[in-house]
């Protein structure tokens, strides 16, 4: 049976002893697949009611997601198995990796295959890659918002033991031990990057394609980073100490942080740099216009004299 769960800040009224499936007609459903689909489901509803917003058709937003899903989960996969060779690779493991109902799904691997589907999505139908990517990040704040509750239900990707007054209580053969809800602070940070651009985009307009998707990029790294440290289930890379998503999110901040900086302020400068210029050069050729058109007067006139007046004059 799963660890019973509770959450001493609300009292005794408040606990959750449920397994991780349940079963119709002999086939065990489970809770964490339930999450996934329901995110992915108002994901798709959120981007075809907003689809304008990117350029994009029903068709194309369906496409996107019937490529991405299916390539974030063997992503997921290859990156969970990678990063845990033990479990995996050996005399009598190699069928693990195909034992995906067993969990070990990793996000960013999710997230970097799907990207690359969607990126190959664009190149057959033409369609701008950023337009799509925005559109993804949208889904992807709902989708792991929403996701991450899968993990709860799991009593995974908690973290480490703490006494804050949100602890989650792990009961296990009548000993409790209280830890940090990780799970909780991932699906409030993604709903806040949700609300974020959600908000934006309804009083703004992005400048130009893959703005939101960057944004997303920064904000979900900037908030994985920090979680990561947190969570006693990390993958390492082997032979290391190091969290392999805690330092692939730092990265993707740096990343996506320099290309929003260039893209809104050096490039912003350009643009002003360049729009100076035309100004000065239309004022040129105002002011060249001007002169011919003086100078266009003055002969007018000169045509209008006769030269033995002005003899006569001498």
């Amino acid at each position: 049976m799963s660890p019973t769960i509770t959450f001493p800040l609300f009292g005794d009224w408040l606990v959750i002893n449920i397994n991780r499936y349940f079963t119709i007609l002999g086939f065990n459903i489970y809770y964490y697949a339930l999450f996934i689909t329901l995110g992915f489901g108002l994901a798709a509803l959120y981007l075809i009611k907003r689809r304008e917003l990117f350029g994009l058709t029903t068709d194309n937003i369906l496409d996107m997601l019937l490529i991405a899903v299916p390539c974030g989960i063997i992503g997921a996969r290859i990156y969970y198995v990678l990063f845990n060779p033990d479990e995996y690779f050996g005399a009598g493991k190699w069928s693990n990796i195909l034992a995906f109902r067993d969990g070990g799904l990793a996000v960013y691997g999710g997230i970097i295959a799907a990207g690359i589907g969607v990126y190959i999505y664009s190149r057959v139908k033409k369609i701008p890659l950023g337009s799509l990517l925005d559109a993804g990040a949208f889904g992807l704040f709902i989708g792991q918002a929403i996701g991450r509750w899968g993990n709860f239900i799991n009593r995974e990707a908690y973290g480490i033991e703490t006494d804050l007054p949100w602890k989650m209580g792990l009961t296990v053969n009548s000993v409790t031990t209280y830890h940090d809800p990780t799970f909780l602070y991932e699906s409030l940070w993604n709903i806040c990057g949700f609300l974020i651009i959600h908000l934006f985009s309804k009083k703004f307009k992005a400048k130009y394609r893959g703005q939101y998707f960057l944004f997303y990029v920064a904000w979900y790294g900037l908030g994985r980073f920090m979680i990561e440290g947190l969570r006693t289930d990390s993958l390492y890379i082997p032979g290391t100490e190091m969290r392999v998503s805690q330092w692939l999110a730092f990265l993707s901040v740096l990343v996506a942080l320099t290309i929003l900086l260039y893209r809104n302020y050096a490039k912003g400068a350009q643009n002003t740099t360049l729009a100076d210029s035309d100004d000065e050069q239309d004022e040129a050729e105002d002011l060249k216009e001007d002169l011919e058109e003086d100078n266009s007067e003055e002969l007018a006139q000169l045509d209008g004299v006769d030269v033995d007046d002005i003899e006569d004059d001498d």
